[in-house]
């Protein structure tokens, strides 16, 4: 996977179609993308490769998935482990 912020979409709680959106315009200029999130917005990530897929079939195909457990350090001092997931998306 590549580490390069230009073909990473990192999700949030932005509207599902502004991600969808960013990874199909993103698609049409490079051959691979990511996309990340950690904690709550993992479902939202994966949704949003779902409707790339079903909107660009059978232009691109699922690729390598990552999933992690990242330490972060919360607001009150605690540390808290939190998932992440990274899902690629290529050119088939």
């Amino acid at each position: 996977m590549s580490n390069n912020t230009n073909d990473t979409i990192f999700i949030g709680k932005k509207p599902l179609m502004t991600y969808v959106t960013s990874a199909i315009i993103q698609l049409a200029t490079i051959p691979i993308i990511t996309i990340k999130a950690r904690g709550l917005s993992i479902g939202r990530a994966v949704d949003v490769v779902q409707m790339v897929l079903n909107k660009t079939k059978p232009a691109f195909v699922l690729g390598d998935i990552k999933i992690d457990s990242e330490s972060l350090v919360s607001e009150d001092g605690k540390n808290r482990n939190v998932s992440s997931i990274e899902i690629s998306i290529k050119k088939a």
